[in-house]
């Protein structure tokens, strides 16, 4: 069974020692991909303080970003964004945030209705309020 792990060049470094995805068969697991921008420690609608602590976010701007992250990361592996067969969303706030997700998640998957779990989790590795981990189809 092929078995290959995947580095995308245009999608932000992960915060560990993973790759952005890895094939096991016809199937490719992401690793969790968050709204960070390649290069740099920007996170988009993130506004944070001294300390490095959340002051404001924009959960819209940061679902859209992780998108296309995750876009980029599909991709360049050999797959697309209509292959995807499984997302995991992890939010920090789902009472604020839920609603803006899902909304912006329908828009996006309107064609392809994946499979979906949706959780709350306390914090996240880097000053980010959404993260997916996405399982697609490649051939």
């Amino acid at each position: 069974m092929r078995r290959d792990s995947h580095m995308s060049e245009r999608a932000p470094e992960p915060v560990g020692a993973y790759p952005h995805a890895k094939r096991v068969g016809n199937l490719l697991f992401l690793s969790g991909v968050g709204p960070r921008k390649r290069g740099t420690k920007e996170i988009p609608g993130v506004t944070l303080n001294e300390k490095g602590e959340i002051v404001s976010y924009d959960v819209e701007r940061q679902c859209l970003s992780v998108f296309e992250n995750v876009r980029m990361i599909l991709e360049e592996a050999g797959s697309s964004w209509g292959d995807i067969v499984d997302v995991t969303v992890f939010l920090t706030n789902m009472k604020a945030d839920f609603a803006a997700f899902n909304r912006l998640y329908a828009e996006h998957f309107k064609e392809n209705q994946p499979a979906r779990t949706t959780v709350e989790v306390g914090s996240l590795p880097t000053p980010i309020a959404v993260e997916l981990k996405v399982i697609a189809t490649i051939d």
